[in-house]
């Protein structure tokens, strides 16, 4: 079975053609063979007693009369006659008396009447014993019926040694041999070639449709195989052929049909393209006009809140400073989710410490925390992770903004441990809340799904942090492991790869987030000339009210013209801050490098904008601005700006702020 599994259909169908000839050769020859050499056998058997009788016959005479002369020549006339090689005469008492030629054996005294072989058929000569008895007996050894005178029975005499050599029975047997291995080899050639002649009417046509098979499976459906006249397999190469045809057929159909479905897919995604172009356009034009006034209207509220009010205005004025912080992180997420489903947002990976990023979280979570009555517990790390420091911190933020919003009462843990050997850090927020039951667990990542808010109460969030966190993940290539249960709170688990890195580099933390000094309430530097650009009114009045309220002098500008013409005619002022995108098609950063070239000194400056693109972000950062995205938070222009009076030479260069993302 091992053997047939090797060979191809054309040597099986030789091998199943041949088999069946070569035994009935094999068989045919070894029985002819056999009925041979067994037939020359028993005739040189014969052959050997006819000899052996007729000598003795010849030898009687001799033996009767004692004349060795007439034995001498019985034995030498029985050499002349027959194949024999050695011929001797002995009387009853084993003594030579004539010996022609020379035995094979030696001649020993005889069994009297013994006759027979004396060596066996393993010697190379058959030695045969003759026992000569007194009558007289025919050439074919019987007793002639002629009593002798006195009526008594034949007497023994003596015997007679025949040494036949069994050399030319061996040949005979040899040459009888090989004629029958020659005809059973001729036989076999016929038989062969029969078998191949009926084979070749099998082989060719199968071996032709096995290539078109093989064509086939490489995809060549032209391929044909010729067809018979008749028979099975004409039937069979017929119907190949016809299936072939029809997988053609079927293939040009669905090639004609996948063109024109590519077509169209193409047609829809260039409209689908025209229409993600503008609807990109149209978000980008709507979130800065939208921005606009909902970065005044947060700065014109911050002023309200300044003003003495009474009574209900002050509940007013808090529920409305609620409403437009609500408004103004709708937009935020809407547009962190716009710019991560777009690939927007670029991943920097570099290595930083962790303990800068669990700072941040502490000072802008604490007073959440206290004022919601939990505990907030943010273990030390000293670990060095190597990952994006910005949109690390986004996730944290948003799993712990989210375990404080689902926490009644109770512990938020943020905690993190090396696992894997020390290759990975091991970042976890755990919460005491209200838990999540396991089919929420894939749910609770879609945009907009919150579990426990039914009624879209504002202050429980938006249902956008933990999309949010999901979209962040997948663009630093992190995964973000939920377990949780009703009534268990919830443990929000990703691994982090940790770099290898000295203390003593620099950190990768906004300055304002790591410097808690920074975001301090304490006064501002008072008296000092802050100079604002902006071309929209109400966010430029907006913001000069502002200001005004924290003690600043304050001169607005809405063209950059007269914010030059202003330099000339008072002097250049202690701060510029710069709306991005201007009248007259000048940008904020231009804009900001012409008033320091006018004043002839690097005059501290930040951007705000309604729009932050990467190639804006790093274009702020090349030349050392802030850039502060609308709707800007007071509190975070408070802070930026008194950094920037205290210290204005330092972190000019470096361009990082918690809103320039």
């Amino acid at each position: 079975m091992h053997v047939m599994k090797g060979l191809n259909i054309r040597d099986r169908l030789l091998l199943a053609a041949l088999l069946p000839v070569v035994l009935v050769s094999a068989t045919l020859v070894s029985i002819t063979l056999y009925d041979r050499v067994s037939a020359m056998e028993v005739e040189h058997q014969r052959q050997l007693r006819l000899a052996a009788r007729q000598l003795a016959a010849a030898a009687s005479h001799g033996l009767s009369t004692a004349r060795r002369d007439l034995l001498m020549a019985a034995a030498i006339d029985a050499i002349g006659q027959a194949d024999l090689s050695a011929v001797a005469v002995l009387d009853l008492n084993g003594e030579l008396l004539a010996v022609a030629g020379e035995l094979s054996v030696p001649v020993q005294p005889f069994a009297p009447g013994r006759e027979g072989r004396l060596a066996d058929r393993r010697a190379q000569a058959d030695v045969l014993v003759q026992p000569v008895w007194s009558d007289r007996r025919s050439p074919t050894g019987e007793i002639e019926t002629i009593p002798n005178r006195v009526g008594r029975a034949p007497v023994l005499l003596g015997h007679v040694v025949l040494d036949f050599p069994r050399a030319a029975a061996v040949q005979r047997r040899t040459d009888a041999v090989l004629a029958d291995v020659a005809v059973g080899l001729a036989g076999l050639l016929v038989g062969a070639l029969l078998a191949l002649w009926l084979a070749r009417g099998i082989v060719v046509p199968l071996l032709r449709m096995s290539r078109m098979v093989a064509r086939i499976q490489l995809g060549d459906l032209s391929a044909r195989s010729p067809e018979l006249a008749s028979g099975p397999l004409g039937t069979l190469q017929h119907g190949l052929n016809q299936m072939v045809r029809s997988l053609e057929s079927g293939r040009d159909e669905l090639q004609q049909r996948v063109a024109e479905a590519t077509q169209r897919l193409r047609d829809q995604m260039d409209q689908a393209e025209q229409a993600t172009l503008a609807k990109s356009r149209f978000l980008a034009a709507a979130t800065h006009d939208l921005r606009q006034p909902t970065h005044a209207l947060g700065l014109f509220v911050e002023r309200l809140r300044q003003l003495p009010h009474e009574g209900e205005s002050g509940q007013l004025i808090s529920n409305l400073e609620a409403s437009v912080r609500s408004m103004q992180d709708l937009l935020d997420a809407l547009l962190d989710i716009s710019r991560l489903n777009a690939n927007a947002v670029p991943a920097e990976i570099r290595p930083f410490a962790l303990s800068d990023l669990f700072d941040k979280l502490r000072i802008s979570a604490g007073p959440g925390a206290r004022a919601k009555g939990l505990r907030l517990r943010i273990r030390p790390t000293q670990v060095w992770l190597l990952s994006d420091a910005g949109q690390l911190h986004r996730i944290l933020q948003n799993l712990v903004a989210n375990a404080m919003a689902y926490t009644p009462r109770g512990t938020v843990l943020l905690s993190c441990r090396p696992v894997r050997g020390g290759g990975m850090a091991r970042i976890q927020v755990w919460d005491s809340g209200v838990g999540i039951a396991p089919e929420h667990h894939e749910a609770v990542f879609k945009d907009y799904f919150q579990v426990a808010n039914p009624a879209r109460d504002n202050s429980k969030g938006l249902g956008l942090g933990l999309h949010i966190v999901d979209l962040i993940a997948n663009l630093l290539g992190l995964s973000v492991q939920l377990r949780s249960n009703l009534g268990c709170g919830s443990r929000f688990t990703m691994d982090v790869p940790l770099a290898q890195t000295s203390p003593d580099q620099p950190d990768l933390v906004d300055s304002i987030a790591a410097d808690p000094s920074l975001l301090s309430t304490s006064p501002l530097p008072k008296h000092r000339m802050v100079l604002v650009l902006e071309d929209d009114r109400l966010s430029r009045e907006a913001v000069g009210s502002l200001l005004l309220s924290w003690g600043f002098s304050v001169r607005t500008a809405d063209t950059l013209a007269v914010a030059l013409q202003q330099i000339e005619d008072e002097g250049p002022p202690d701060l510029v801050v710069s709306d991005y995108r201007l009248a007259e098609w000048v940008n904020g950063i231009d804009a900001v490098l012409q008033l320091r070239a006018a004043a002839n000194r690097p005059i501290p400056a930040c951007l705000m904008s309604g729009t932050s693109t990467p190639a804006l972000v790093q274009a702020a950062r090349e030349v050392g601005l802030t850039l502060l995205q609308k709707p800007v938070r007071p509190a975070k222009l408070r802070s930026l700006l008194r950094r920037l009076l205290v210290a204005p030479g330092q972190d000019q260069g470096s361009g990082k702020d918690e809103d320039a993302v």
